[in-house]
């Protein structure tokens, strides 16, 4: 049995998804939407308040307020509440309506961002009226997801040894990039452990991470307008970019089987299936890839047939011929 106190108490899952039945091949899904924040956001954001409380950063005068997409911004409204800190959220207009209602229930400000810089897109625009704010009040604590060793340093004490203890012979790791948090830890505790375990990228078309030109993306969680300071892409084996139509109908191929999950995890899944259909034809390797949260927040946009149809056309509306 386990009892906690506070919604950062629990932060572990040990579920595991086969998804044999599905794909065809040996592809494992670590699934992390099943705490109070709803993503593996949670976990981050639990090291970066901890770690900012022990280093006298955070203190009972203080104001949280951090740049979120939707799900960090959804973990740090949870972990506020239960602190009795006042927590700002600044976003912008692709962030699931769900997410922002959550952010508001936990007590949360959420300023919604709707105009995107012109080269930096919403990300830059959110990041300026961050720095806006934090000039103008000089309680506010901005944690910075995007440079904050914390972030990373979550998925090395925790995600990665989880993923080896359960398969200690696991060839490959996909990860989604969004902040690098996670990837970066995982890729840094396996290379320190001498594991060969190869680890790959996922990056939505459109995204700047990885030095390609910047473009339109509406499925928040992975990708990035600006490219993360930290983000060291020497860490990885190899990289795969996912269109967005493809993130969608991998989510609703995944869904017609049973299993709701968010946009990034269809991203995610999507690339681990291209990576390992050029690169394991015999289908001998056993693989892991990360899932971020689930679907629920996702119901209005990539499961609302109207909403992906205006923005996708009717095409992105078709499952995936012989399972994913």
């Amino acid at each position: 049995m386990t009892i906690i106190a506070h919604p950062h108490d629990f932060l572990g899952s040990d579920v595991f998804v086969d998804l044999r039945r599905i794909v065809g091949r040996s592809l494992f899904l670590k699934c992390e939407g099943f705490n109070f924040g709803g993503s593996i956001k949670m976990r981050a954001a639990a090291g970066m308040v901890a770690a900012a409380k022990r280093d006298g950063i955070l203190t009972d005068n203080s104001v949280l307020i951090e740049s979120s997409s939707g799900n960090f911004g959804v973990a740090l409204s949870a972990i506020a509440a239960s602190m009795d800190v006042p927590f700002v959220c600044v976003t912008d207009v692709n962030c699931n309506a769900a997410s922002i209602a959550a952010m508001r229930a936990y007590g949360a400000r959420v300023v919604v961002i709707d105009e995107p810089d012109e080269v930096g897109g919403y990300l830059k625009a959110r990041l300026d009226r961050l720095h806006q704010s934090c000039a103008g009040d000089d309680r506010f604590v901005w944690l910075n997801q995007y440079t904050n060793a914390a972030n990373w340093r979550s998925h090395y004490d925790l995600t990665a040894p989880a993923i080896l203890s359960t398969f200690p012979d696991l060839d490959v790791l996909f990860v989604g990039i969004g902040t690098g948090g996670t990837g970066m830890g995982c890729a840094r505790y396996l290379s320190d452990v001498g594991s060969s375990v190869r680890v790959v990228a996922i990056d939505p078309e459109g995204s700047v991470s990885f030095g390609h030109p910047s473009g339109r993306r509406l499925i928040p969680g992975l990708g990035a307008g600006v490219r993360p300071a930290e983000l060291d892409t020497s860490l990885f084996d190899d990289l795969v970019r996912v269109s967005e139509i493809d993130s969608i109908r991998t989510c609703r191929t995944l869904a017609a089987k049973g299993l709701l999950f968010g946009g990034s995890t269809g991203t995610a899944v999507s690339g681990a299936l291209s990576w390992l259909e050029h690169h394991d034809p015999d289908e001998l390797l056993s693989s892991v890839c990360i899932s971020a949260d689930l679907g629920e927040r996702y119901l209005g946009t990539v499961y609302d047939d109207d909403w992906v149809r205006g923005n996708f056309g009717a095409a992105a509306l078709e499952l995936v011929p012989s399972g994913v």
